[in-house]
């Protein structure tokens, strides 16, 4: 049995009729970094405040770290940080003492975590600033470091690099990368940035109008946007021979009206065009395709994938 840190069986939110969570059935593994995708209103935040308490199912149920009983689920929440919309900070503390306020407030012992966690997201040089005078990517890490505060083994964090520039956002990847891969964390990051999520990501879900559409690995969605190189020959038997003996390779597939997807050579397509040109081929079609990530999660939430 796989070891997950949280399970949704058929999770349903209603909002005045409004359907905003819609049978959700998700699993995170322990120790993964989940990229949960999907347009703002798609119901990530909803998912997101109903597994840290602070709002209620309107049906179905959660189960974090292997339990769901009510009272299980009160203590299994101390083992989670989350940093949800804009981090809540008071604006004429300094970062250590928006940290030591935190701290006092969800009664976690001992003063040490305090500079400890300043050091871990990078704040600790910050002295008397106070949070009001901090850049955008200084108050995100700052959220970060309150997340943190006693430890947690689950990180949820809601749209952490929003509005960042494109240097805060590498630093803010790079240290949530880190703290999975030192320290073991767990991490569920919502994001509608399908490009970001892909450089830290091991796993994701796809979620459309409160609909969980898809879960799968990042090996699994790597391999949905493959790129490939698209031939049409006026010989495809000859061309699969060229294909198999001369590229020595059979990573391809034939297509019923005899078109050929050659996924090697994707990133040499000189060296495809030669081979099938020294044949004595005469190429109709011969063009390279495949999706990125952002055109795959277009089509699979029914949007135009030309847009």
């Amino acid at each position: 049995m796989q070891d997950y840190v949280l399970r949704t069986n058929q999770l349903s939110k209603t909002f005045r009729g409004h359907r905003a969570l819609d049978n959700v059935n998700l699993s995170i593994r322990r120790g993964s970094i989940y990229g949960f995708i999907g347009q703002n209103g798609a119901g990530k935040s909803t998912l997101i405040r109903l597994v840290t308490g602070l709002a209620f199912p309107t049906a179905g149920s959660i189960e974090l770290f292997g339990s769901s009983e009510e009272k299980a689920l009160i203590q299994a929440r101390k083992r989670i940080g989350s940093s949800i919309e804009s981090p809540a900070l008071f604006p004429h503390m300094t970062a250590g003492e928006n940290l030591e306020a935190n701290r006092i407030l969800r009664g976690i012992p001992g003063q040490d975590c305090v500079p400890r966690m300043l050091k871990q997201v990078g704040l600790q040089g910050t002295g008397k600033k106070k949070a009001k005078h901090f850049s955008l990517g200084m108050k995100q890490r700052l959220g970060l470091a309150i997340a943190l505060l006693g430890d947690p083994e689950f990180l949820i964090l809601d749209e952490p690099t929003n509005g960042l520039d494109p240097m805060g956002v590498i630093e803010m990847r790079e240290l949530l990368k880190t703290l999975n891969r030192e320290l073991g964390i767990t991490i569920l990051i919502s994001s509608h940035i399908l490009s970001e999520l892909h450089l830290m990501a091991s796993h994701y879900g796809i979620i459309h109008r409160g609909r969980l559409l898809e879960q799968l690995t990042a090996t699994e969605l790597d391999g949905k946007c493959r790129q490939y190189v698209y031939i049409k020959a006026n010989d495809s038997d000859k061309a699969t021979a060229v294909i198999q003996h001369e590229l020595d390779t059979a990573d391809f597939e034939v297509m019923q009206d005899g078109a050929i997807k050659l996924y090697n050579y994707a990133e040499q397509p000189s060296k495809i065009s030669s081979a099938l040109f020294s044949a004595g081929l005469e190429i109709e079609k011969f063009m390279p395709m495949g999706e990125d990530l952002e055109r795959y999660f277009t089509k699979r939430i029914g949007g135009d994938p030309h847009v």
